[in-house]
């Protein structure tokens, strides 16, 4: 696994991270594969960790502290978020206000069974949120040592390019993957501005992959659904790069994350999964380059 800087913030990270969330910290998901997998990755040398006190009915980010205990996480970015959490049945609620982060990452310190915690990110913030209250409760967390560096996940160009010209703001969370390629140059605005940035929804929701034609069980049930309800402009899209399921020498999961990769300015590629077969995938992707034919028609696909 290769490692690269995540922006100014002195954080190192893997070129591939693992996503917490989804299907994966649901508890009808066994609890032993789950922790397996977090190991696993552990083990491939993975070292961020991407979470959120919302994230699968607010089951994601108690699992992973239970998934990191008892092992050395000196060297690795556990990563959760601030802004949003889950409201109970299915919900979620949001509240921005500095009280509310403040009592958010002391509660996910204690969720995660850490002392400090590496990165924050502001969770799907409008752009109208991002004020002078806000960046102050986030530098007293910093001041008192509980969080070391901060950042927005946001997929709103709007919201991001604020994050970028915030100076309180250390690293930007966006969607970059083979169907969004509008996302370049927000990324080298972020990166000219010293921002870390981490790639979501890399593998784009597994479309380019097909996997929604692929299932074997419950899981598999639970992401179709999902895609069919609210991706379905996604689902079609990625038709365009069938061909990269198609490949000689990789997957077509490897190949996106490849692309991803490609971009100099990205730090992390962050990416979660179910099944170790995928999990062991996606970190081998961590250090190819795709070929030159490949390349160019990725770029001729995005230009429809």
């Amino acid at each position: 696994m290769r490692h690269r800087p995540l922006g100014r913030t002195g954080l190192t990270v893997s070129e591939i991270g693992f996503g917490c969330a989804s299907y994966w910290g649901l508890s009808r998901f066994d609890e032993g594969e789950a922790v397996r997998l977090v190991h696993r990755a552990l083990d491939l040398g993975i070292t961020l960790f991407d979470t959120a006190p919302g994230y699968s009915r607010g089951e994601a980010e108690p699992r992973l502290g239970r998934a990191l205990r008892g092992r050395n996480v000196s060297g690795l970015v556990v990563a959760t978020k601030v802004g949003t959490f889950h409201a109970g049945g299915g919900r979620t609620g949001r509240d921005f206000s500095p009280a509310a982060i403040t009592a958010s990452v002391e509660a996910s310190l204690k969720r995660l069974g850490l002392e400090r915690l590496a990165l924050v990110q502001l969770h799907g913030p409008a752009a109208a949120e991002l004020n002078d209250d806000l960046f102050a409760a986030l530098e007293r967390l910093r001041e008192r040592g509980l969080v070391a560096a901060f950042g927005a996940n946001s997929f709103d160009p709007e919201v991001i390019a604020a994050v970028i010209a915030a100076p309180s703001l250390d690293v930007v969370m966006l969607d970059y993957n083979v169907l969004r390629p509008e996302r370049v140059a927000l990324i080298e605005a972020a990166a000219a501005r010293g921002k870390g940035v981490l790639a979501g929804m890399p593998l784009a929701m597994g479309h380019v992959d097909g996997q929604i034609r692929k299932v074997r069980g419950l899981r598999d049930l639970w992401y179709a659904a999902r895609a069919l309800k609210n991706h379905r402009e996604e689902l079609a899209l990625a038709e365009r790069f069938a061909f990269l399921r198609h490949l000689e020498g990789m997957s077509a999961a490897q190949a996106a994350l490849a692309h991803v990769l490609a971009n100099p300015h990205v730090a992390c590629a962050v990416t979660g999964t179910t099944r170790l077969a995928h999990l062991e995938a996606n970190a081998a992707a961590s250090g190819l380059v795709l070929p030159d034919e490949v390349r160019m028609k990725i770029y001729e696909a995005q230009q429809g």
